[in-house]
């Protein structure tokens, strides 16, 4: 099957709509990297970068104050976990180092105290002491959508493969497109199960 706008449209619409799923947000350095990675796994439906865990109002790229990059991740809980999300966060990045730039430091943003619990249960039953994680967890205030050229970074550099969606969707629709996460982590290299993808378009 090749990837066309009536594609795209068709497998959005046989995704689970966002009322239907939860959320987790994690800051993990540049947010492009963790884009692809969780818009890979079995189970996530929508990927969103962005900015959180600071106090300025309405960041920007360039005016970023004290938030940190982060993607939002929108998942379905009869395929996937929270706690499944966390294990991916945490192999993602080193628990006992934090960089000193806000922008790209190290966050678990969670959203009530059952995500709260999750993480001081992963962290406990790890092999790192409580006392040495330098992750930031914090629970989320706002989150504010980056840019639409930071959202799916990688599949922006493939124009034929952004022309199908510019057919069909603005910038919020390509941010917020089911397809749009598969497909940026497919053309970053990951390993994508979702049935337009084929070998014609590898």
């Amino acid at each position: 099957m090749t990837v066309t706008p009536t594609v795209l449209r068709e497998y959005d619409r046989s995704a689970p709509d966002p009322n239907e799923t939860e959320t987790a947000t994690f800051g993990l350095g540049c947010f492009w990297g963790p884009d692809a990675t969780f818009g890979a796994r079995d189970g996530v439906v929508r990927t969103r970068v962005g900015y959180a865990g600071g106090s300025r109002a309405d960041p920007t790229y360039r005016a970023l104050g004290d938030h940190t990059e982060v993607v939002q991740i929108e998942f379905d809980p009869e395929q996937t976990s929270y706690r499944d999300l966390l294990e991916v966060a945490f192999r993602e990045h080193d628990p006992r180092r934090q960089t000193a730039k806000r922008q790209y430091q190290n966050l678990v943003l969670t959203e009530g105290d059952d995500q709260r619990g999750a993480v001081i249960e992963h962290i406990e039953g790890s092999d790192h002491p409580r006392e040495r994680v330098e992750t930031r967890i914090e629970p989320l205030d706002q989150f504010y959508p980056a840019e639409g050229y930071h959202q799916k970074y990688t599949l922006r550099s493939h124009a034929a493969l952004l022309e199908q969606f510019e057919t069909v969707y603005d910038e919020t629709g390509i941010r917020e497109s089911p397809a749009a996460a598969k497909l940026n982590a497919h053309v970053t290299g990951k390993e994508v199960s979702v049935p337009f993808l084929n070998a014609r378009n590898r």
